[in-house]
């Protein structure tokens, strides 16, 4: 009897909760574009060049820091499963994120580093770091919500972090006072719109909770910032990837399929919600035997989808793309179109890859996660280094092998019969036994 009355209204919140996400998305996606373009438009090339290095950093940094907002997703739903809310260890988790984002923008300070990514201007490296911050505090604010199924509050703050950064950007232009320094403090505002959202999370969060003390939480943390830093090293950070390893040269080729590049990723800095969103349903699902087989399934299924949208991406990338890159970012900007055709594989393959290292998440696998992106970001570094061909080639070619091997990898993980107790942890000690 049960069952009859909660399916109704149990597929009403599930489409309630996918529509408000899915137009908070679509808005933040438009934002987000606005945001890019715009900064192409605006610098010459060489200063874009200067400018996309610092965005490359503060989005790889936040990418880097995404996982809490899943960690604390899973804490906060796993709780509420028992009627609680999440305790110290949320807070414990934030705060090594917080440490982290700290040592890794004042590391921008070292002067030959400094002087390499942004020509001797300290002033970004401070705004890395204010950015970074601000992003630790954001994601665990996301994560309380969406853990306790605050969708309305949780769709808000994605549309609210890139329409700060649009108005922010407005008043510069209006202004005319825009330089790569404000316009890198307009990408930074948008970390900050947790603060819009501190009271409803604070209700979320109890600290008189106790639970997994600091030393397990800076290992489960550690080991998913890493992972997530290699994540990171293959979307937004990939053009100082390409930097540091290709062999340089091919200027102009190189410009533009950087910023083919940086249009191309801009939605997968939005799939941290879907994750978090993710975390919690693998958590429920799990619960069962009937929900594990059904999980399976889903994932298997979707993986092959994305299979096939991503050669119909390519295909209609290498016809459209290079007018379409030419006529968002500019005339100056020509790319080929077998270019464009790998990076869209690429970047629709990164979509299920992401959402299955959410899988593991939820199953608090944090050693499976830290592999599977190890395997991207190292047969993407190897082919750099080892491809014939100029930067441009090997750029391409290295983005699009890397994610089809890796979504191959974490597709055997999250599929494999895993043990019930790896399935959801504990609310008790946040431990599982695998």
């Amino acid at each position: 009897m049960s069952t009859e009355v909660e399916t109704p209204a149990a597929a009403r919140s599930g489409r309630t909760t996918a529509g408000s996400l899915g137009g908070s998305l679509i808005v933040s996606i438009g934002l987000g574009y606005v945001l890019t373009v715009a900064c192409q438009r605006l610098l010459p090339p060489q200063e874009y060049a200067i400018f996309v290095t610092f965005w490359g950093l503060v989005m790889g940094l936040g990418s880097t820091l995404s996982p809490l907002e899943q960690e604390l997703s899973r804490q906060s739903a796993v709780a509420a499963l028992g009627g609680g809310k999440a305790g110290r260890p949320a807070l414990r988790a934030v705060a090594v994120g917080v440490l982290v984002a700290a040592v890794f923008s004042l590391a921008l300070l070292i002067p030959p580093v400094n002087a390499k990514l942004f020509h001797g201007d300290w002033s970004l490296a401070l705004i890395v770091l204010a950015g970074g911050v601000a992003f630790a505090c954001q994601f665990g604010t996301r994560g309380l919500l969406i853990g306790q199924h605050k969708v309305k509050a949780f769709s808000l703050l994605v549309v609210a972090e890139p329409a700060i950064r649009a108005l922010v950007l407005g008043v510069l232009v209006v202004s005319v006072a825009y330089n790569i320094v404000s316009l890198a403090i307009a990408v930074a505002a948008g970390s900050f719109a947790w603060l819009l959202f501190a009271r409803p999370a604070r209700r979320l969060l109890d600290p008189q909770v106790d639970g997994d003390g600091w030393g397990v939480t800076s290992r489960r943390m550690g080991m998913l910032l890493v992972g997530a830093a290699l994540t990171a090293a293959v979307i937004t950070g990939y053009p100082a990837l390409v930097g540091l390893l290709a062999p340089g040269g091919d200027g102009d080729r190189v410009g533009a399929l950087f910023a083919a590049l940086v249009i191309a990723r801009l939605p997968l800095t939005l799939i941290g919600p879907v994750q978090s969103l993710a975390v919690p349903f693998v958590v429920r699902l799990s619960v069962t035997a009937e929900g594990r087989h059904k999980l399976r399934r889903v994932l298997a299924l979707g993986a092959a989808a994305s299979l096939v949208l991503a050669a119909l991406g390519a295909l209609v990338g290498m016809w459209l793309g290079p007018w379409a890159v030419r006529f968002i970012s500019g005339p100056r900007y020509d790319i080929d179109g077998w270019s464009v055709a790998g990076l869209v594989w690429s970047s629709v393959l990164l979509v299920p890859m992401q959402l299955l290292t959410a899988v593991l998440v939820a199953r608090t696998q944090a050693k499976l996660v830290l592999l599977t992106w190890a395997v991207v970001t190292g047969t993407a570094s190897l082919l750099l280094v080892l491809l014939p061909g100029d930067t441009v080639f090997r750029a391409v070619v290295a983005l699009a092998v890397a994610p089809t091997l890796g979504l191959a990898v974490v597709l055997a993980f999250v599929l494999r019969r895993a043990p019930e107790s790896t399935t959801v942890t504990t609310s008790d000690t946040g431990e599982t036994s695998s």
